[in-house]
């Protein structure tokens, strides 16, 4: 084996140990946050405070802290030697379609949100850099699935699960911008959809998208991302759930946290 192969198979596996404890880290990130969601709002919408820095507009804020896990992996694709494998291109196809949506989409439609605080922003930002590198990287360079994964089982319901979850998620956004009418203020009580049965449809939504994600890719990234995306939003579901409560005496009670009939 020459010198220059061996440098080429060192840095092979020196990478991809570093992306399993990057995704290590992150479910390190996803407890932390978990923990300390319990006693500190997220400030974000309406639960913005100047104390975590100057408002950065809602729409610019989103487009901008999303833009690079829509760019990471679309650059990584385009700079590879070789055509990846079917499942390859799928997975990355799921993963670049939420983040076009959430990038070039989801932020013109926001109807006079309210400034992201600039910590919220920033953290937003580095986690979006972090978390593109870690899924475009492990897919582009390093995921090798048989020729027939796509054909299997984990695969194709994983697949299902993502879609299902993309479409909650969309759907259940569409009701939170829609829930005033053209010049009224203040807040009100979701109706439609999950929202019937829990108060973060939204979130629950996002969750099992990226649940299925992780089914369809059975790798440690997508694996650590999932986890991450529950322990997060779940907190947020729970914020938002305490929040309803506190805000609205008619808001109802059997109405769940996040899964329905259950939590």
């Amino acid at each position: 084996m020459s010198s220059q192969t061996l440098e080429t198979v060192l840095q092979t596996v020196d990478e991809k140990e570093l992306l399993d404890l990057l995704s290590g880290f992150m479910v390190l990130m996803g407890i932390v946050s978990y923990v300390a969601l319990r006693w500190i709002q997220l400030p974000y919408g309406r639960y913005s405070s100047p104390a975590f820095g100057f408002p950065v507009p809602a729409r610019l804020a989103w487009f901008l802290q999303e833009l690079p896990s829509l760019c990471l992996p679309i650059i990584l694709l385009l700079c590879l030697p070789r055509t990846p494998s079917l499942p390859q291109l799928i997975l990355l196809g799921a993963f670049i379609a939420h983040y076009t949506h959430r990038t070039l989409i989801f932020p013109f439609l926001i109807r006079g949100g309210k400034p992201t605080p600039f910590i919220s922003f920033a953290l937003a930002l580095i986690f979006c850099i972090y978390n593109g590198y870690l899924q475009g990287r492990y897919l582009c360079n390093y995921a090798d699935y048989s020729s027939d994964w796509t054909t299997e089982p984990f695969f194709i319901i994983g697949l299902s699960l993502w879609f299902i979850g993309l479409v909650i998620n969309i759907h259940s956004d569409h009701i939170l911008r829609n829930l005033r009418k053209p010049g009224e203020t203040g807040y009100k009580i979701p109706r439609g959809g999950l929202f019937e049965y829990v108060s973060g449809a939204n979130f629950l939504g996002e969750i099992i998208e990226w649940s299925g994600f992780a089914l369809a890719g059975w790798s440690t990234q997508s694996a650590a991302f999932a986890l991450f995306t529950f322990l997060v939003l779940c907190s947020r579901a729970q914020q938002h759930h305490r929040w309803y409560l506190e805000k609205f005496e008619d808001y109802p009670k059997s109405r769940k946290i996040l899964i329905p009939f259950l939590y």
